[in-house]
Parts: structure tokens; C-alpha cells; sequence
């Protein structure tokens, strides 16, 4: 009777020990049995599930490990109790599972896996059929399935496997006066998605929420909404064709497009931060939604790309002292044109019709001409796409470059013409010279996509080389560090004939010219690949003349597959020596500018480079024989060691040929060391007699019989330089003056280089002293009136 079952729930009013479990859902089994009679049985239903909130205790440690099955009947039997059709009853049955989660003492790994093996997850959503006219119940069932899937895979499968998914998502978007079913609804859907199997939660989404929501709440619940359906959609077999079109033609609000399509005619967004994060979304979902081919008929029937476009243009400044319509914040507005950009090379290239029809080249070009122009911009950097943008626009100028490389990289005729048209090349060009690199990884790159230029766009064409050679580009070419695409580059450029006075005339630090740069080249790749050199880098080993040290590390006893290149075959692609041997015989290999004996040495090795190369495989061919056991015919082998034998002799021939060179310059060196020797003893030579002829000087004027003598052999000497014979008609003037004891030549004629003012009379007197005449009388000197006479230069002094 009720009144004596209420008695004792009296009794039962404190926990319940795990051992008592079964007693008391038998109770509860009977009650719930005679209330479908005798509704009174309801309320005591009611207490009973209220002390199954209470938490389970264990008297011993092992309790749980014996009572499981018992506590896993319990759960399930609590399940299938939500046949009843009283609410209070329900509500309570909730309650109890939630609080049986939550409260109790036990390990939640312990209730966790005891909830899942009683399958009450999937009896609660096949007992959601019964709650059509209970949605305060309902609530509490998907109250109670969100916390179940929160944390459970098997929950997440059971509720799949009674398809949760499908029921949630048709129930969803019913009135709900209390906002909480679509919140509870999309946060289970969320669980499954991620704890649960895609495939079996794909289902048809409705998303009219995104009309009738006005409040914050509601914004949110779009959002994730949008959220779960990307990841629904990131499936190929999703069937969102429905919401496709609908999703494509949202993206055009917030632009001056409008949109007739009936679901979002009269859809109106704000500028609020829900608005903004839906954007984004979308974009995303744009992205996601572009890998499945069907939905690009539907982008075009939406105007994607147009409305990308749109929001790729930069917002213009309203006019100073005005204020402009209301718009995205400088920061979201930048988010969103990023984002677009990065949309639009992952969808532009799926539809280049559409691209063409909306000037897709242009509108990019006017962006990269907004990039490069200095005003006020200031761009913010917070993004992911706005990285390293702060202070500026290189964002977008890369985002921008980054959708131009897109498309050109597809070689479509009508679209690469249009950008060359619109003279997106030169625009380019200056971008590039405009552009500070000076080190760092961009700067490499920068410097290898420009030589991949030079070998895309200019070799091959003897045009464009003619302009390139005119522009001195070989001497730019030169001055880069010689990597393998620079050398691959000047080699193709070497079939142009007017390229050879190029690369001779060039010169580098220290008037180092082209074949020396080479041999430098080739020498620093022989030590990195540790060719066998002695010190002044002849061949050291002449069985071995330019064998690396991975092709002896190679040099094993298996033989090798026949689709697989030897190690003498892949040191030609995988170094620089072919490539300079290839450029030496364009160049020839005598009459070469600027060469050291250092170089001459090299060269001869790189003269004999394909001789020694053909010898290296002819001799892994040997070996490869004789792995495989396999013995040549007698003039086979013969052959083979005439070849071999023709490689050594060949390096003996060289190294003979280097040791020449070295005697050579080791006689150049003494020779030169000689030619020094005297020119430093006539230097001291001529010190001695300039010494000899400054002391003798010093001994004319401090002792008269030295300077008598000197005199005496000076005038022996001037009379010994006279011609003997004189004509009888000839007069002879002497120029010397009698008597004087000294070495100088003396005359009558005296030349003074500067006169006293106060013999000529100033600045403003007659300065043309050369036609008068200053006798000699005595005294001082006299100025005399010019004389008509002919000068008695031997009796007078002109003064200049």
C-alpha cells in the first residue's frame, strides 16, 4: 500500500549502500507497475528516485567490483521507467541520472563505464518520441544526453546508433519560449561530431535560426551552428545542397549586392561582433564547400566571387570634417579583406569565368597600386593573415601577389594576357626595386625566383637575351654567389654567341675574372666533396683522378638494379663540375684572361674532365660484371683494360703536365726574385754615388787644392769638348769669365728671379724691367732712361 511504502521511504531517507540497490528499483519496478492504475503509486515513484540522487555507498572496497552488474540493471531499469507517463516522473528520472554523474563518492571512471554498458543513452533519446507534448521533459532529456556525450565515445555511438542526430536536428528549431532546446541541441550535436561517427551524424541541418534570432544568445547559437555544419560539410558526403545556395548567397550582405534569393531577402545584419564572426565563417565555410564540384554552380548562381571581390577593395577614407555610413572597424575590416583574399585563391581558380566577367585582374591590380601608395594606413597585425603586417600593407601585398601567382601559375592564355595588358609586369618590376631585401631567407628567395625568371622568360628567346646582355644582366648574373640555377642560367645563355665578350669582360674583387671565378668554383666543390689533391692541388692518385668520397663510400659488393643510376653517373647532376666543364667548353680552354698557376693546374683537370668521367663509369661497368660473376668475351675484357688503362695514363700525363707548370713558376719565381736583386742594387748604386758626389762637393769648399784641381779638370774637359779646327771668318765670344775659382758656370748674364719693390717703383711703376737697363757703376742701382742703342747684354744686369 502507498502508506506503508511511504514508511519506508522513511527508513530510506539517507544514502544507499550499493548492496541495496537491487531491493530498491524492484520497488520501484512494482510501483511504476500499479501507477498506470493507481496514481497514488506516483508520488512514492517520485520519493524513491529521489533518494537514487543520493550518492552510493560501498561498505568494502570490493563493492564496486561485485555490484556492477547490479548498478548497471539499476541504470537501466531508471531508463526504462521514462514510460511512464507522468512528468514529475521524468523530470525526476533526469534529475537522478544527472545527479548520479555528478555527486557521487564512487570513481567517475566507475560510473562512466557503467552508464555506457547500460545503454540508458539510447533509451533516453528513444523515449524523446514520447515527450511531444512535455517540453519542459524534453529540455531535461537533452539536458541529460549533453552531459552523457560530453565525455563518452559509446554514449556519443549509442545516441547515433537510436539516431539522436537526426531527431535533434528535426526538433531543434520548434517554439521554445525558454531559448535553451537549440543551445542543448547544437552542444550534442557538437559532442557527436567529435566523439561520435561522422557519417552517421551527417543529417539535414535546418538553419532557420539565422533568420528569426535577434537577441545575443541567439547570434552565439548561429555561430555554432555555422561551426558544426563546416565540420559537416568538410565530409564529401554531405548533403547540404539545400543550404548551399543559401550559405553562397548570405556572403554577399554586408556589400552592395543584393541578393533574391527568397531565404535571405529580408536578412539584415549589423556591424556587431556575432555579425563579424559569422563573416568569417562563412568565408571558411566557402573554403570547405569549394572541394565538392557541385557547389561551384551554386557559387556562380550567388555571385561568390563578386562578393569576394567586393570585399577584397579597400574601404576609402571619407572626405576631412564628415563622417562616412557606418562600416566594419579598421581591424575587422582589414580581418575581412585578408580573409577574402586568401578565399578567393582557393575558389578563384574553380571559376575563372566568373573571375574574368568581374575583372578579377583588375580589381587585384588596383589593390597591389593601393599597397604601394603612402598614406595613413595603418595596418593592425592581429589576424592570422595580417601577420607580420603591423604599421602597413604587406599583408595584403602578399595575400595579393599570392592570389596573382595563383593565377597566372594555371597558363591561361586569356588571363595571363589581360594581366600583361594592364602592365601588371612592370607594376611588379617596381614593387621589386622599390622593395628593400638585403639578407635573410626572403632575400634568397627573392633572388632565386628572379633567376628562375631569367631562365623562364629570357633564355631561349634571342630577343630578350639581346636586351638582357644590353642591360649588363651576365655581369649581374656573375656577381651572385654561383649556385647551381645562376650556373644552370649562364650555361643556357652561352648558346647566345654574344654572350662570350660578356663573360670575358667581366671582372670581380680583385680583377678576378670569369674562368678564375670558375676554377675558385671548381676547387671549393673538389674539397667539399673530398676529391683525392695534394698540396698545390695536383692529382694525387692517378687510378683515382676525380673520384669523390661518397662514390668510394658507395663502391659496395651489391650489385645495383638496373633502373637505378650508378654513383658515377649521379655525381653529374648532383654538383657543379659538369656544369662548369660546360661553360669552359663554350669559353675554350686557352687564351684564358687572369689565370693564376693555380687555375692553369685546375685546368688542366678540367680540360681532361669528361675523359676522366667516361673512365669512371667504364670502370664501375668492370666491377658491376664482376659482382655479378659475369666474365667478359677476351676482346671485351681487353678492351675494358685498354680503357682503364688509358684513364691512368691520362692522369699521369697531367699530373707530368702540372709538375711542368709548377717548375715553370718556381722559375718565374726566382727569375723575378733575381730581377728584384739588382733593381734593389742599382737603387743602392745610385744612393752610393749620389753619397760619393755629396762628399766630394763638401771637399771642394773646405779644401782650395781640391777645388783648384776640380777646376783644372773641368776646364781640360771643356776644352777637349771643343771642335779643333775654326773657320778664320768665325769670332769667338767667350762665355766665361776669367780668374774665378769656382766649379759653377759663370757668365756676364745674371738672372734675378725677384726684385725689391723699392727698385722697381711699386705696383703701379712700369713693370717692363726686361727693356731697361740698370748699369753696374759702383753703387747702388740706378733706374736710366731707355736707350735706342742695341743692348751690351755682356755689361749689364736685366732684372725680371
Amino acid at each position: 500500500k502507498p502508506i506503508e511504502l511511504s514508511r519506508v521511504i522513511h527508513f530510506l531517507e539517507d544514502p544507499l549502500l550499493l548492496k541495496e540497490l537491487a531491493d530498491v528499483f524492484k520497488i520501484l519496478y512494482i510501483c511504476a507497475e500499479k501507477s498506470k492504475d493507481h496514481p497514488e503509486y506516483t508520488s512514492v515513484l517520485c520519493d524513491l528516485l529521489k533518494i537514487c540522487r543520493l550518492p552510493f555507498l560501498k561498505e568494502k572496497t570490493s563493492d564496486e567490483v561485485t555490484y556492477a552488474q547490479t548498478v548497471k540493471e539499476s541504470f537501466s531499469q531508471m531508463g526504462f521507467l521514462m514510460r511512464v507517463p507522468n512528468a514529475e516522473v521524468r523530470n525526476q528520472i533526469c534529475h537522478s541520472i544527472i545527479s548520479v554523474y555528478r555527486l557521487h563518492p564512487t570513481s567517475l571512471g566507475y560510473r562512466v563505464q557503467l552508464l555506457e554498458q547500460s545503454g540508458l543513452a539510447e533509451t533516453l533519446v528513444l523515449s524523446m518520441a514520447l515527450l511531444e507534448n512535455q517540453p519542459a521533459v524534453k529540455l531535461q532529456v537533452l539536458q541529460t544526453l549533453q552531459m552523457l556525450s560530453s565525455s563518452s565515445d559509446v554514449n556519443c555511438s549509442l545516441i547515433l546508433k537510436a539516431q539522436g542526430a537526426q531527431q535533434i536536428c528535426f526538433h531543434m528549431n520548434e517554439p521554445d519560449p525558454s531559448g535553451q532546446v537549440l543551445f542543448r541541441s547544437s552542444e550534442i550535436l557538437w559532442n557527436l561530431l567529435e566523439r561520435g561517427c561522422k557519417e552517421e551524424c551527417i543529417q539535414p541541418l535546418h538553419i532557420n535560426c539565422l533568420l528569426n534570432g535577434f537577441r545575443h544568445y541567439d547570434f552565439q547559437l548561429r555561430n555554432d551552428l555555422l561551426v558544426i555544419t563546416t565540420l559537416i560539410a568538410e565530409n564529401p558526403k554531405s548533403p547540404l545542397i539545400v543550404s548551399k545556395f543559401y550559405l553562397s548567397s548570405i556572403v554577399n550582405n554586408h556589400t552592395t549586392l543584393q541578393s533574391h534569393n527568397p531565404l535571405v531577402r529580408n536578412l539584415k545584419l549589423s556591424y556587431n561582433n556575432e555579425d563579424f564572426e559569422m563573416k568569417r565563417l562563412l568565408l571558411n565555410l566557402v573554403v570547405v564547400m569549394s572541394k565538392d564540384l557541385s557547389a561551384l554552380q551554386l557559387f556562380k548562381e550567388g555571385h561568390v566571387v563578386l562578393a569576394l571581390l567586393h570585399l577584397v577593395k579597400p574601404t576609402a577614407a571619407p572626405p576631412e570634417g564628415q563622417s562616412g555610413p557606418r562600416n566594419w572597424t579598421p581591424v575587422q575590416q582589414e580581418e575581412l579583406q585578408l580573409q577574402a583574399l586568401a578565399t578567393l585563391a582557393t575558389v578563384a581558380p574553380l571559376m575563372l569565368d566568373d573571375y574574368m566577367i568581374c575583372q578579377g585582374n583588375t580589381c587585384l591590380l588596383l589593390l597591389l597600386e593601393w599597397c604601394t601608395e603612402r598614406d595613413a594606413y595603418f595596418g593592425q597585425g592581429h589576424s592570422f593573415h595580417g601577420t607580420g603586417g603591423r604599421g602597413s600593407k604587406k599583408a595584403q601585398m602578399r595575400y595579393c601577389v599570392r592570389l596573382l601567382r595563383s593565377m597566372a601559375s594555371l597558363g591561361n592564355e586569356a588571363i595571363n594576357q589581360d594581366l600583361f595588358d594592364q602592365g601588371a609586369i612592370s607594376q611588379l618590376l617596381v614593387i621589386i626595386i622599390t622593395e628593400k631585401f638585403y639578407s635573410g631567407l626572403g632575400h634568397n628567395k627573392l633572388i632565386l625566383s628572379t633567376v628562375d625568371c631569367v631562365w623562364s622568360c629570357i633564355v631561349g628567346c634571342y630577343t630578350t637575351e639581346d636586351v638582357f646582355l644590353e642591360k649588363e644582366g651576365i655581369f649581374l648574373l656573375l656577381d651572385l654567389n654561383m649556385q647551381n640555377v645562376v650556373l644552370g642560367t649562364l650555361l643556357e645563355l652561352c648558346d647566345n654567341p654574344k654572350t662570350m665578350s660578356h663573360i670575358l669582360a667581366w671582372r670581380g674583387q680583385k680583377s678576378l675574372t670569369t674562368p678564375g671565378l670558375l676554377l675558385q668554383l671548381w676547387r671549393q666543390e673538389e674539397a667539399e666533396l673530398g676529391v683525392s689533391r695534394d698540396l698545390y692541388g695536383r692529382i694525387s692518385d692517378p687510378k683515382k683522378p676525380i673520384l669523390c668520397y661518397y662514390q668510394e663510400e658507395d663502391d659496395s659488393q651489391v650489385s645495383l638494379p638496373a633502373n637505378r643510376p650508378s654513383a658515377a653517373v649521379m655525381d653529374v647532376s648532383e654538383n657543379l663540375r659538369s656544369k662548369i666543364y660546360s661553360v669552359f667548353c663554350k669559353l675554350g680552354f686557352e687564351a684564358l684572361p687572369g689565370l693564376s698557376t693555380e687555375d692553369y693546374i685546375t685546368l688542366s683537370i678540367v680540360t681532361r674532365y669528361l675523359d676522366f668521367k667516361v673512365g669512371e663509369v667504364w670502370d664501375e661497368i668492370s666491377k658491376e660484371l664482376s659482382l655479378e660473376g659475369v666474365r667478359p668475351v677476351t676482346p671485351d675484357e681487353e678492351a675494358l683494360d685498354t680503357i682503364a688503362k688509358m684513364t691512368e695514363d691520362t692522369a699521369r700525363r697531367v699530373i707530368t703536365q702540372q709538375s711542368s707548370m709548377l717548375e715553370q713558376r718556381d722559375k718565374e719565381d726566382v727569375s723575378e726574385e733575381k730581377r728584384m736583386y739588382t733593381e734593389i742594387s742599382s737603387n743602392w748604386k745610385q744612393q752610393e754615388l749620389t753619397a760619393q758626389s755629396w762628399e766630394h762637393f763638401v771637399a771642394k769648399t773646405s779644401n782650395y787644392k781640391i777645388l783648384k784641381e776640380t777646376k783644372e779638370h773641368q776646364e781640360r774637359s771643356i776644352d777637349s769638348s771643343r771642335p779643333k779646327s775654326k773657320h778664320k771668318e768665325t769670332i769667338f765670344h767667350p762665355t766665361q769669365i776669367h780668374g774665378l775659382q769656382i766649379t759653377n758656370f759663370c757668365g756676364r748674364l745674371m738672372t734675378v728671379e725677384s726684385t725689391p719693390a723699392h727698385l722697381t717703383g711699386g705696383p703701379l711703376a712700369n713693370t717692363e724691367l726686361a727693356l731697361e737697363r740698370v748699369p753696374i757703376q759702383g753703387g747702388a742701382l740706378r733706374k736710366l732712361p731707355t736707350a735706342t742703342e742695341d743692348p751690351e747684354y755682356f755689361n749689364t744686369v736685366s732684372v725680371k
